[in-house]
C-alpha cells in the first residue's frame, strides 16, 4: 500500500458526486494514517475559501466541512492549482487555515515520489 496519496479533484458543485467521492476517499484515507495531499483544481477552488464547503450539499454524503477537517486534523495537506486560483481572483489570504496555493511542479513532484499513488476526480 502506497505511503502517500495524492488527489486531484477536478469537479465542485458541477459535478457534486465526484467532487464528494474525492473528499471522502482522501478523508478515509488520512483517517487510516495515509499520507494525503489533496489538490482542488477548476471549480473545487471554490471550496478553499470560508464558508463555501458548507454551502456543498449531496444527499447520503458526508459534509463537506467534516471531511476537510478530517483531512487536516490527520496532517494532510490541502492545495489549490496556482492557476485555477488567479482565474478566480483567489488569493493566499484568501484561504480557509491550513490551504496553500501551490503550481504543477509542487503537484508533479508529490505524484512522482516515491510510495505514491496519484488519483484524479
Amino acid at each position: 500500500m502506497p505511503k502517500k496519496l495524492v488527489i486531484k479533484v477536478t469537479a465542485g458543485a458541477d459535478a457534486p458526486e465526484r467532487c464528494s467521492q474525492a473528499f471522502t476517499v482522501a478523508a478515509v484515507a488520512a483517517a487510516s494514517g495515509v499520507e494525503v495531499s489533496l489538490w482542488l483544481t477548476g471549480e473545487s477552488s471554490w471550496f478553499a475559501l470560508p464558508g463555501r464547503a458548507a454551502e456543498f450539499d449531496l444527499p447520503h454524503a458526508a459534509p463537506l466541512p467534516d471531511l476537510i477537517d478530517g483531512i487536516l486534523a490527520a496532517g494532510g495537506r490541502i492545495t489549490v492549482c496556482t492557476q485555477c486560483a488567479a482565474r478566480r481572483a483567489i488569493e493566499e489570504k484568501d484561504l480557509l487555515e491550513g490551504f496553500r496555493i501551490a503550481g504543477a511542479q509542487v503537484f508533479v513532484q508529490e505524484a512522482m515520489s516515491d510510495e505514491t499513488q496519484a488519483l484524479v476526480y
